[in-house]
């Protein structure tokens, strides 16, 4: 297993309240490490690229269709796009290099999703990734 993958699962999945988790590489727009069973489509991964490129008050406004649900943009910004479709929700955090990806289910407190993956994506800002 991966530096990376090992820093999802320990860092995301290991709080109980993340579902699932990826990264994503930027430049390539290419899934780099997925938790188990948690794969994006082509469609999802560009849904959350674009999510970045475009003017977050327009992210707000048009929220996300990810993973065939569309989800209401609750967060918006340079670094951090975060959604929610009724009690399920996607947190996207940008570092440099990477979109990092989580998701919550029902029955998850959506604050320590966020807490995880804004604190694991400043990490690896810190590290230049």
């Amino acid at each position: 297993m991966s530096h990376l993958q090992n820093l999802l699962l320990d860092s995301l999945l290991g709080t109980k309240h993340v579902d699932s988790a990826a990264l994503i590489k930027l430049h390539e727009r290419s899934v780099c490490v997925a938790s188990p069973g948690f794969s994006l489509m082509p469609s999802d991964v560009r849904t959350l690229v674009n999510g970045f490129a475009k003017n977050p008050l327009q992210t707000r406004r048009e929220g996300l269709y990810f993973k065939e649900k569309d989800y209401k943009c609750v967060r918006a910004d340079d670094y951090s796009l975060y959604a929610k479709n009724d009690n399920r929700g996607v947190i996207v955090v940008k570092t440099h290099l990477f979109l990092l990806v989580a998701t919550y289910i029902e029955g998850m407190y959506p604050s320590v999703c966020v807490e995880a993956t804004e604190k694991l994506g400043d990490y690896l800002r810190k590290k230049g990734h």
